[in-house]
């Protein structure tokens, strides 16, 4: 089983949940930007939350299945299409084998995941199949895909089986059939061109002028072109220590709000480093995280201060959504109807 990589889009990589558990040894964790949306891919193919999919940035690929396949998309609008005719997202979607399906460019947001039933199965390089590009590790020969690529798919499991097994005999001479059951608006991320993305104070935040805590609260930033998957670098007002000081490199992570010298905050996204030196002034909360993947070079943001403990109520709320959104799609895909 295989996918073939006919266009490859301005920038696709194979990627999961990441590279857990070696950064002490300065291995970057990586894996997909938009999480949310790639565990719901997942979830709507039968697979378990973290296997490999294809991440597609902006202008996306064309792709042939070689065989019939269960897929989902999920995350940033690309009205993608076979045979001319619109896929839709946010749920399952049966293509018959031999189907080419073109994405186009992305009308908002920045990124989508195609989910496969069986998931993309490279080979895994320290427990992931993500991509870094900047190492050339994981994913398809460490590298964004090319025109000609093959890409081989394991085994559905056996949810996906029987769903697919179950819908046969409702399939038509369709190109492809999409489920009439999907994820609703108000159980994905509010995705946005400007969005408001709420944070925690950071461990440096103190040290920071009031003026300058009082704009990065209430200004909006632009988001640079010199930004990508390692991080976003803002441009708005500039904020200032009250006293430079020289900090000792510290851990990182997914969202952490840095401020080198020059003032210009730098938020770390998913192929961030393993540590930094420069003064954190905030914590990006995680439930944010996938709408702040979604934003693109020359988009604004503003940034709106919770406490720890709502940042962690929230965190639990979205995962208990998570898990009965599980409960679910496994209920539909075992009932086998589209």
């Amino acid at each position: 089983m295989s996918l073939t990589i006919m266009k490859p889009g301005l920038l696709t990589t194979v990627q999961d949940l990441g590279r857990d558990g070696y950064q002490q040894q300065g291995v970057i964790v990586s894996g997909a930007m938009d999480r949310y949306a790639l565990r719901m891919a997942n979830l709507l193919t039968g697979n378990t939350q973290g296997m490999a999919a294809l991440e597609v940035t902006m202008w996306g690929p064309a792709i042939q299945f070689e065989q019939a396949s269960l897929v989902a998309i999920c995350g940033a609008p690309f009205e993608p299409r076979i045979n001319g005719r619109i896929v839709p997202l946010w749920r399952p979607v049966w293509v018959r084998a031999g189907e080419i399906l073109e994405f186009g460019a992305c009308s908002s947001g920045a990124r989508a995941y195609l989910a496969v039933a069986g998931g993309v199965d490279v080979p895994l390089v320290l427990g992931s199949r993500s991509t870094y590009l900047r190492a050339q590790i994981g994913g398809h020969e460490g590298r964004a895909l090319l025109a000609g690529d093959v890409l081989p798919i394991g085994e559905p499991s056996s949810l996906a089986a029987s769903y697919m097994a179950n819908i046969e005999p409702e399939l038509t001479a369709s190109p492809f059939t999409a489920a009439s059951w999907f994820i609703g608006e108000l159980n994905r991320p509010a995705y946005h061109e400007e969005p408001l993305v709420r944070f925690v104070r950071g461990r440096e935040y103190h040290q920071f002028t009031e003026a300058s805590k009082e704009a990065f609260s209430s200004h909006r930033f632009r988001v640079s072109s010199q930004s990508d998957r390692m991080g976003y670098r803002l441009e708005g007002p500039e904020i200032q220590m009250d006293n430079r000081v020289e900090l000792l490199s510290s851990a990182v992570v997914f969202g952490t709000v840095q401020v080198p010298p020059q003032g210009s905050p730098i938020i770390l996204m998913a192929d961030r480093q393993t540590v930094g030196g420069y003064p954190r002034i905030a914590q990006v909360a995680s439930v944010d995280l996938p709408i702040l993947a979604q934003v693109r070079p020359g988009d604004w943001i503003r940034f709106d201060e919770i406490t720890l403990e709502e940042a962690e109520q929230m965190y639990t709320l979205a995962e208990q959504l998570m898990r009965r959104l599980e409960c679910a799609i496994g209920l539909y895909l075992k009932q086998g109807g589209l």
